[in-house]
């Protein structure tokens, strides 16, 4: 039996009050000028997310594991908003080598780069990854810390840079980081809904300890809870958990108003580093404001990717 509490997937659901989202109406051309890249775009919030961005006439990048998956979505997406400047960008995060040729392959297109959206994640796997992570903390925050990383030049070009990492609620249901999580390993292990809860909390870290090393820069950072939503990050959670936990999510659509407001709001210019829910910035938990910690994530995170 695996080990997941319902009662918290649940209470994860219900944790924060519905609000106005303001600052996220639709404008037509406001973004017109503006290039973004998209983890995880193919389906739920991701979808939902380059959707919103296209019907503002957004440049988008697409960054999806399946090209064949996406491709429906990009199609999709010029039927609706005819002339959109949109595009895919084959990457597996949890495969490290597919990380750098990916970056390698859009710095190399010369294309400009405003907005960053770390959206995919995954839950509930049983496997490692190409490199020998486990595959929940290589798909959620090791590639992405990757990606991040090797993509901030172009980000520090723009005029107004921004990384949104998609975190969750969930973090607030762990209360410390056990490094070994971190170390390859030999055989795969049954990740439950507390490693989930570690990496959104590393997702929390890893934009308040970016935000701080790029003080002086027009990068900002923002990590945020979408809601729960009834997405495909819950495909690895078995049966019949997975239908059940869904019947109490969110929409995609309502689980992109956060990651839509924290990459395009205009009242967020000159906030970095800061954790939102429902348009408004909120206190996470008092481990995710722990500047040794965040420290101490990007460092352990770096020895292991050389």
């Amino acid at each position: 039996m695996l080990a997941y509490d319902q009662s918290r997937c649940i209470l994860w659901t219900r944790c924060l009050p519905a609000s106005s989202h303001r600052g996220t109406d639709l404008t037509p051309d406001d973004l017109a000028v503006r290039s973004f890249l998209v983890t995880g775009a193919n389906s739920g919030i991701g979808r939902a997310l380059v959707e919103a961005l296209a019907a503002r006439k957004a440049r988008l990048v697409l960054a999806c594991r399946s090209e064949e998956r996406a491709a429906p979505v990009l199609e999709a997406l010029r039927a609706r908003d005819p002339g959109v400047e949109a595009r895919v960008l084959a990457i597996d995060l949890a495969d490290l080598g597919s990380v750098r040729s990916a970056a390698a392959s859009f710095l190399a297109t010369g294309d400009r780069l405003d907005v960053l959206v770390n959206n995919a994640g995954i839950a509930g796997t049983h496997a490692l990854s190409a490199d020998g992570f486990d595959l929940t903390y290589a798909t959620n925050h090791i590639g992405p810390f990757l990606l991040t990383n090797l993509l901030l030049p172009r980000l520090l070009e723009s005029a107004e840079g921004r990384v949104v990492n998609v975190a969750s609620a969930a973090h607030r249901h762990t209360d410390h980081i056990d490094w070994t999580v971190l170390a390859r390993r030999d055989t795969a292990r049954r990740s439950a809904m507390a490693d989930y809860a570690v990496t959104k909390l590393m997702n929390i870290l890893h934009a308040r300890e970016l935000a701080r090393r790029l003080v002086g820069t027009r990068v900002a950072t923002y990590s945020l809870h979408p809601g729960a939503v009834a997405s495909n990050i819950w495909r690895k959670v078995p049966q019949p958990l997975q239908g059940f936990i869904k019947l109490f999510m969110l929409s995609s659509d309502h689980g992109a108003r956060t990651p839509l407001y924290c990459a395009t709001a205009p009242e967020l210019r000159g906030v970095s580093g800061r954790y939102y829910a429902h348009d408004a910035e909120l206190a996470p938990s008092p481990l995710a404001q722990n500047d040794a910690l965040a420290h101490e994530l990007w460092e352990q995170t770096e020895q292991i990717l050389t």
